[in-house]
């Protein structure tokens, strides 16, 4: 006879019982910054189970990101989609969310107070298991959990999004969490040299990484909306969309180990 441990026996009721997922946003700081975090999770059972942080694109944290957490949450997790701008910054303009994005960039110190103000966010939450968290990240959202991993934040691993490679001035060493990278082959914006850069600096910090090239794929390949910026390079592809969500989910089954 097949044995069950109790963990996996959790997980199948909880799986059979999904679809009663609560969101809601919440309001929180970082220094004099007022930040809006949104939250998805299955409220029909009160198990902790794993939790994953989204960051959200260039955008800002708009409906994509919030969508996102959503999708997370109907596989069982908490999803909780982050806000590194300040409530209410979301844009459709390429300029004002460059500006935004590279204000982040250039000020790590900020960057990385605001990922941690989203997680003690995060812990605040009865129903997450802060012992098994990761972050997937979009686009800008995907260089910062690639920074998250780089600097051993409290996470078991990361998933980047067609996000940016360029590493932090200071070399990684030891990385801890592990990576998964899901990148569009024909995305002029991470030529091949910076996926050389990538694999060497991870290969000297000792990661346990992977990198997935998807074929005909351009940046934004995730989001449904790209293509309506006008923006070359900027445009979405279903298929490496719907293949890098399944390796994803293949990757946070084997993080997390249900």
């Amino acid at each position: 006879m097949k044995r069950f441990s109790a963990a996996a026996l959790v997980l199948c009721i909880t799986s059979n019982l999904l679809g009663a997922i609560k969101t809601k946003t919440i309001e929180y700081k970082q220094g004099d910054t007022t930040l809006e975090g949104y939250l998805a999770y299955d409220d029909s059972t009160i198990a902790k189970r794993p939790a994953v942080i989204v960051i959200h694109e260039w955008w800002g944290n708009n409906s994509y990101s919030h969508k996102r957490a959503e999708m997370l949450a109907q596989l069982g997790y908490v999803g909780f989609a982050i806000d590194m701008y300040g409530k209410g910054m979301q844009t459709d303009d390429a300029a004002k969310a460059g500006e935004w994005s590279g204000a982040i960039k250039k000020d790590p110190k900020t960057a990385f107070a605001r990922i941690q103000a989203g997680m003690d966010q995060l812990k605040a939450q009865p129903m997450v298991d802060m012992t098994h968290v990761a972050a997937i990240g979009y686009c800008f959202g995907g260089s910062c959990v690639l920074n998250m991993a780089r600097t051993n934040m409290p996470i078991l691993g990361v998933v980047s999004f067609h996000g940016d490679l360029s590493p932090l001035d200071t070399p990684s060493q030891n990385i801890k969490p592990k990576i998964l990278v899901c990148n569009g082959a024909d995305d002029s914006f991470v030529p091949a040299a910076a996926v050389q850069s990538f694999e060497d600096e991870m290969r000297k910090a000792g990661a346990d990484w992977q990198f997935i090239n998807y074929s005909s794929a351009h940046h934004a390949f995730t989001n449904p909306d790209a293509d309506s910026h006008k923006i070359p390079n900027i445009s979405y592809n279903k298929a490496a969309d719907e293949r890098s969500w399944r390796a994803m989910k293949d990757f946070l089954t084997e993080l997390f180990g249900k």
